[in-house]
């Protein structure tokens, strides 16, 4: 026997004291489920201002499994699960969002799942509405198994509320984009951003709804609704621009978003009540996020260029009678 977790669970969170116990409290139960494999919990404390600390702290010193507490200032959800994923030993790692509550078998319908696949894998798991007076957002309620097509765009295939995927993906794919996701101008698509470098490594990506967790997100009102929708546009926008001389693929995905234009006229989406003209909404929106990344990497390398311009300045500067060292 070893002590190496056959599952390690990434939780990154910030200021969620009052929801966090739903939370902890339903891994506690799935880890004391009769077919749970041994598991290990990864913590990041992502620059908590409330009594986050205090909760994991109180909440890890009661668990017989091995739980691991990270602190992250820098705010942002892919930073956060990049000072994470250095510290989770398991050939599963999973992860979920701190307002998510997973269901009893979890970790035993999670190994079930992966026993069946060869490395490398991600497997984006089912969301279900935690309650139902929530908007039906950031949910995912497909009861088949699917396999995402390495032509498509993957984004909404599978979601970082409920993704997990073999031990060796990180090595391959590498961390996940600072740049992308909450806390960041792009606002989202850090878990999508990874999709797509992980089809470009030639990892599989499937869905399987065995492994279930319920969302709580607490969005209710119409203008919640289209701040989110409109940050997924963005973020989804930006991910294009990232990639647009790099990936092939980006110029089918926009030639896709255009052809679903008409279908606002002649199969319009119902789902979101508050959004009209969903496709164009979405378009409108991803156009402002390749905008705003085309702003964001101008700026960059402007930056660049005054540091490296003030360098040169430093040299020819130097007091008359003073010659700049030279290397030999």
């Amino acid at each position: 026997m070893t002590d190496t977790p056959v599952v390690s669970l990434l939780v990154c969170t910030r200021d969620r004291v009052l929801s966090l116990p739903r939370l902890l409290s339903s891994i506690t139960r799935a880890a004391a489920h009769p077919e749970a494999p041994r598991i290990e919990v990864v913590l990041v404390d992502n620059g908590s201002a409330d009594g986050t600390a205090d909760c994991l702290a109180h909440w890890a010193a009661d668990q017989p499994f091995a739980v691991r507490l990270i602190k992250a200032e820098r705010a942002g959800l892919a930073h956060a699960r990049n000072a994470g994923l250095p510290h989770a030993r398991g050939a599963i790692l999973a992860m979920t969002d701190d307002d998510c509550r997973l269901h009893t078998d979890y970790f035993a319908a999670l190994v079930s799942c992966f026993s069946a696949l060869q490395a490398p894998a991600i497997v984006g798991g089912r969301i279900l509405p935690g309650d139902p007076a929530d908007l039906p957002l950031t949910i995912k309620l497909e009861d088949h198994p699917m396999v995402a097509a390495p032509h498509r765009f993957p984004g909404g295939f599978a979601m970082g509320a409920n993704l997990a995927m073999t031990g060796d993906v990180p090595g391959r794919v590498g961390p996940f984009d600072a740049r992308f996701g909450a806390g960041t101008p792009f606002r989202a698509a850090e878990d999508t951003d990874y999709l797509v470098r992980a089809q470009a490594a030639g990892v599989a990506i499937r869905y399987d709804p065995r492994f279930v967790v319920d969302h709580h997100h607490g969005r209710r009102l119409p203008a919640e609704e289209r701040s989110l929708l409109a940050g997924y546009g963005i973020g989804d926008g930006a991910l294009y621009a990232k990639f647009l001389f790099k990936d092939p693929r980006v110029l089918r995905f926009l030639l896709e978003d255009l052809a679903s234009l008409p279908r606002d006229v002649f199969a319009p989406v119902r789902t979101h009540a508050s959004v009209r003209s969903f496709h164009f909404f979405r378009l409108r929106n991803k156009i402002r996020g390749m905008v705003i990344y085309a702003w964001v990497a101008a700026r960059a390398a402007a930056h660049r260029h005054a540091r490296g311009y003030g360098r040169n300045v430093s040299v020819a500067s130097a007091p008359v009678g003073r010659r700049p060292a030279t290397r030999r």
